[in-house]
C-alpha cells in the first residue's frame, strides 16, 4: 500500500502549519516512526515557508491571484498559490514543494584566484571541497538557513526551477522507518 496526496495552498503564513499537520497526520496513520516524521515535517515547513515568501512575483502575496484547476501545473499567473505533494511507499517518503515564483537564481561557478590557479596545476596538491547546493548564510544572518536545514534533514534534495514555467521546485525524500503494526511496512 502507498498514500500520495497533493495540495494547492495560497501563498499565506497560515498554509504552513497546515501542510506540516497534514503530513504529520498522515504519517502518524501510516505508522512512520516519529523521528522520522518530525525531520520530515520540519523540512516541508521550510521548503513551505519558502514558498511562501520568495514563490510570487514583485511582492505579491497572493491577493487577486488567478487560482489552479486541481490537476493543473501552475502558471506564472497563479502566483498566489503553491502546490505541495508527497509520496509515501513501503520503503521512503519523497515530498515536493512548486511554486510560480522567479525561481532559483542561475548557479554559477566562480572559482577564487587561488583555485583557479589549482586547477591550471594538474600536479600540484589540491584541496577537495564537499559540494555545498545551499549557499550558507553568515551566522549574524536573521533568515536564509532554510534550503541548508532541509538538506541535513533529507536523504535527498533537488532545488531546481521548473522548465519553461517559471517557479521553484524543492524536492526531498528520506527512507522511513515504521512502528511495529505500521500500515505501510515493507513485508
Amino acid at each position: 500500500m502507498s498514500i500520495w496526496w497533493s495540495l494547492h495552498l495560497r501563498r499565506e503564513a497560515a498554509s504552513v502549519p497546515l501542510a506540516r499537520r497534514f503530513l504529520l497526520g498522515t504519517m502518524e496513520s501510516a505508522g512512520v516512526d516519529p523521528d522520522i516524521s518530525f525531520d520530515l515535517s520540519l523540512a516541508l515547513s521550510e521548503a513551505c515557508a519558502n514558498a511562501v515568501e520568495h514563490g510570487g512575483t514583485h511582492g505579491d502575496r497572493g491577493e487577486g491571484a488567478e487560482t489552479w484547476e486541481a490537476w493543473e501545473e501552475p502558471s506564472g499567473a497563479a502566483c498566489g498559490q503553491y502546490r505541495v505533494t508527497a509520496y509515501l511507499d513501503g520503503e521512503k517518503c519523497r515530498i515536493e514543494v512548486a511554486d510560480s515564483g522567479p525561481g532559483f537564481p542561475a548557479r554559477r561557478a566562480l572559482r577564487t584566484a587561488a583555485q583557479q590557479h589549482e586547477a591550471e596545476q594538474p600536479y600540484a596538491s589540491k584541496q577537495q571541497h564537499p559540494p555545498q547546493y545551499a549557499e550558507h548564510p553568515p551566522l549574524t544572518a536573521e533568515d536564509g538557513r532554510g534550503l541548508c536545514l532541509i538538506e541535513q534533514l533529507a536523504d535527498h534534495v533537488h532545488f531546481g526551477n521548473r522548465p519553461g514555467h517559471g517557479g521553484a521546485v524543492v524536492s526531498f525524500d528520506k527512507v522511513l522507518k515504521w512502528r511495529e503494526g505500521a500500515l505501510l511496512m515493507v513485508s
